[in-house]
């Protein structure tokens, strides 16, 4: 049992720890998260517009799958949690000898070793220490480290250039676990909710796109909230200015506009939309006498259900306001909250007689008694309210994402552009009996490169030797000449 139950073990980490594996379930998350994107999402899309936009049997197919809310489905995070274990297991599996490598880099080749290398070249030389020498002023003047590997029989040269490349694919791993643990934290602690106020308002409770509500622990004032528009009149941009209320103080403000949040405590709250409440702010108004006695024309300006004193007998409210009106029966009715076609009650009351005018304005037949109103009322402007949509987000696993994306940005550079450069000058003698210097250099990626560079170091060792190959051919001259 014992041993059945290893070999499943081990062929199950096998398979996990397989490239193969991973790709495929790094592909299959690719798949989903575009799926995730063109697909409408609940509950960031309401209700009406998923039914018009699927037939009803499409529809109750992606609420079954979860693909109406891919990131949040159960079995796409089981997927991502898959993904990482796999990632962990391949590391595992292939560290080791990835260290190894790293740790304890081949500096002395061996004859079978250099008879295979595809890069190499071979250089005549007077004796060993001159090559040797050469061979490292040629590294010095091309920007190379090298060092002496001194063998009880042997010497010969070492340099390299940018080993941490061969670590650049466990940077990228490292990056992938980090954006897939911060897709996992959101999926399970995350939330986003919506939150409307109007200026001078405040409040601490969420609308939660799952239809649920959220308190926070501080409060959310709203100190203003406008939009600025281009010449033609469309929008050019919102703005709410906001302050935090924690603990019955002001604590933070700023003011916001579309992808410029306020940030507090790890909560986001970002600008999302900006209307007009449909609510009369406040209506300035001329004021005239009806008898027209010069002078007496005053500027008032009303608020809703607010009553001013016009004289020591008269007073006007203002008791209704439609913004988009519409006559219907003999009644009014508000037909939307958009002020394109309003329409103002005013009551005007005579304190002796306690008798009630009805003014409407624009002056509407059969429901207007404009004619017996002691005054004449002339509109000059008219302020509604408005309100700021906010979409509130707490993403506890932004940063881990920020940082696989950081940290992947690294890697892939190590990857791509940095390559590890390895060169190897050992000391040989021929067939024939001559010194050579045996050079030879391998490159993980670039190869063509590296060639070239390679071509340079032994053009440079040559030039290194000349004089060196002059002296001894002199010395050797002298000699002969002495006997």
């Amino acid at each position: 049992m014992a041993l059945s139950l290893h070999t499943a073990f081990r062929k199950t980490w096998q398979t996990l720890s397989s490239i193969k594996t991973g790709v495929i379930l790094i592909i299959l998350v690719v798949i989903f998260s575009a799926a995730g994107t063109i697909i409408l999402q609940r509950p960031m899309t309401e209700a009406d517009d998923m039914a018009r936009a699927y037939s009803p049997a499409m529809l109750r197919f992606l609420d079954a799958t979860g693909l109406t809310d891919v990131f949040h489905a159960r079995w796409f995070i089981a997927l991502m949690i898959l993904v990482s274990l796999s990632i962990i297991a391949a590391s595992v599996e292939r560290f080791p000898n990835a260290w190894r490598f790293f740790a304890r880099p081949y500096k002395s080749p061996d004859d079978n070793f250099r008879r295979v290398l595809p890069t190499q070249a071979q250089i005549a030389v007077a004796d060993e220490e001159h090559g040797l020498s050469a061979a490292e002023a040629a590294f010095h003047k091309m920007g190379l480290k090298c060092e002496r590997i001194v063998r009880p029989n042997s010497f010969s040269l070492f340099s390299e250039r940018n080993r941490i490349s061969e670590m650049a694919v466990y940077i990228v791993h490292a990056s992938l676990l980090l954006i897939f643990l911060g897709g996992i934290v959101d999926a399970l602690y995350g939330w986003k909710g919506f939150l409307m106020l109007t200026p001078g308002s405040q409040s601490n409770h969420l609308e939660l796109r799952n239809g649920g509500t959220r308190e926070l622990p501080f409060a959310i004032r709203c100190e203003n909230a406008g939009e600025e528009t281009y010449a033609d009149g469309s929008p050019k941009k919102y703005w709410s200015k906001l302050s935090v209320i924690d603990g019955g103080r002001e604590v933070s403000s700023k003011e916001i506009v579309v992808n410029d949040p306020l940030v507090y405590e790890g909560v986001r709250f970002y600008q999302a939309s900006y209307g007009r409440t449909g609510k009369l702010d406040k209506l300035i108004l001329n004021v005239i006498p009806s008898n027209g006695t010069p002078g007496n024309a005053q500027e008032i300006s009303l608020g809703a259900n607010q009553t001013l004193v016009l004289d020591s007998d008269t007073s006007v409210q203002l008791v209704e306001f439609f913004p988009d009106f519409v006559v219907e029966d003999g009644k009014v009715y508000a037909r939307s909250n958009d002020v394109v076609n309003p329409a103002v009650h005013l009551v005007v009351t005579s304190a002796k007689t306690k008798a009630s005018v009805n003014v409407w304005l624009p002056e509407i037949p059969g429901i207007a008694e404009n004619a017996h109103s002691p005054y004449t009322f002339e509109p000059k402007d008219l302020k509604t309210g408005v309100y700021t949509g906010l979409e509130v987000s707490h993403e506890p696993g932004q940063w881990a994402v920020w940082g696989g994306v950081i940290l992947m940005a690294i890697g892939l550079t190590f990857v791509f552009y940095v390559v590890h450069m390895r060169f190897w000058v050992v000391p040989v003698v021929d067939a024939q009996g001559r010194n050579l210097i045996w050079v030879g250099g391998t490159a993980n990626r670039n190869r063509d490169a590296f060639e070239l560079k390679f071509k340079k170091l032994v053009e440079q060792i040559q030039k290194e030797l000349k004089p060196e190959l002059a002296a001894a051919e002199e010395k050797t001259a002298a000699s002969i000449a002495g006997r």
